[in-house]
């Protein structure tokens, strides 16, 4: 008998497998895929010896110190800091938007002040703005909007922005300075030997299952453990008994080529409805360290899809929200069960919050345990 089950070897599942156990605690982790680390796998090509992320780049970033400081026990990280470029309509621009890319778009040359009054002058005028497109008027205007935003998020998203809840838009930065850079956060890298060492370490001693499913023994997964930690799909775990959540997925095309370096950034945006893929990654250049170790360079295109058998976003849309109203509700019978992670409480999530939410839980229990 194990004092926890967990199911789903992911940044949440690992992390608390690791304090829990720690804590001096009986801990099994399952797994339905054939590796650890969900996700955030990576591996080395074999042929040009860059590490991949397998499901999508995953880049580190986080304002919280502890957290920063947490993972870099599990791990050398780089100073890599994340930047982006975007091809639209045959030109390629600075993202997210900002001085270059305004002066760039209209043929200007404006200083920061003028830009952020000549984007004021272009912005809508919508208030409580309801959807992505009316959010986003309301902060780039509809030139902007529809150049750099429309197309892309109808790919990522599967259907037309109106229909997408507004804070979507809203991760995405718009500066008027000459700050180019994808993210605020103080503190930004890339584990140098990929995600997949820190699983190891964070699994190091505990007794995991690969190829694993749940949902095929549920009874008798819950039978060996006083309590389950439950990662993944929400309405998955309770049967889609108010119907199934709106997913989206990424497939993945990769191709190696001989070039030393195809697109000169690690990710290049592709805006246009009619391109199918929303973006390629050159994997190399999240590792500059390690750029004179490869041979030739990696790259992926990205082409958003529905799979409900691979959920990776959650969407959000109206109709989600009254379903996710009685699935939580259903949450409160489950007292024996823990939902932690983006799937399990459908939150778009990044990394560093993930892993300060198995974090509190397991304060949490470890508090509860000792009676304060």
């Amino acid at each position: 008998m194990y004092d926890f089950l967990v199911v789903g070897a992911g940044f949440f599942g690992a992390v608390f497998a690791h304090e829990v156990k720690i804590a001096g605690k009986k801990v099994l982790v399952i797994e339905k895929r054939d590796h650890i680390g969900g996700n955030c796998y990576t591996c080395d090509d074999p042929e040009t010896h860059i590490n991949v992320h397998q499901y999508g780049p995953h880049i580190f970033h986080s304002p919280n110190k502890t957290i920063w400081d947490y993972v870099n026990t599990f791990a050398e990280f780089n100073d890599y800091r994340h930047r982006v470029l975007t091809t639209a309509r045959g030109k390629v621009y600075s993202l997210p938007i900002n001085l270059a890319t305004i002066n760039q778009f209209y043929h200007l040359n404006l200083t920061p002040a003028e830009a952020a009054e000549f984007l004021k002058s272009k912005t809508g005028k919508i208030h409580s703005p309801k959807n992505l497109e009316e959010k986003a008027i309301n902060l780039v205007g509809r030139e902007l909007y529809e150049a750099f935003i429309k197309g892309y998020s109808t790919k990522q998203w599967g259907c037309d922005p109106k229909e997408l809840p507004a804070e979507i838009i809203t991760r995405l930065p718009v500066r008027t300075s000459d700050d180019d850079s994808y993210y605020n956060d103080d503190y930004q890298g890339m584990p140098v030997g990929g995600y997949t060492p820190i699983f190891e370490k964070l699994l190091k001693d505990i007794p995991v299952e690969l190829r694993t499913d749940f949902f095929d023994k549920r009874e008798y997964w819950k039978s060996r453990a006083g309590i389950v930690v439950y990662t993944g799909p929400i309405d998955r775990y309770f049967d889609y008994r108010y119907g199934k959540l709106s997913w989206r997925s990424c497939r993945f095309e990769k191709e190696n080529k001989t070039a030393d370096d195809h697109q000169g950034i690690s990710i290049m945006n592709y805006a246009d409805l009619e391109i199918p893929y929303t973006r390629v990654i050159e994997y190399k250049h999240f590792y500059p360290e390690k750029i004179h170790l490869s041979r030739g360079t990696t790259l992926i295109r990205e082409y958003p899809y529905d799979n409900p058998d691979e959920p990776y976003y959650p969407v959000g849309m109206k109709t989600d929200r009254g379903k996710m109203m009685h699935y939580q509700e259903m949450l409160r019978s489950e007292k024996a069960v823990i939902f932690g992670g983006r799937l399990a409480e459908y939150k778009y999530y990044d990394m560093d919050e993930v892993i300060s939410g198995a974090l509190q839980q397991v304060k949490k229990i470890t508090r509860a345990g000792s009676g304060t």
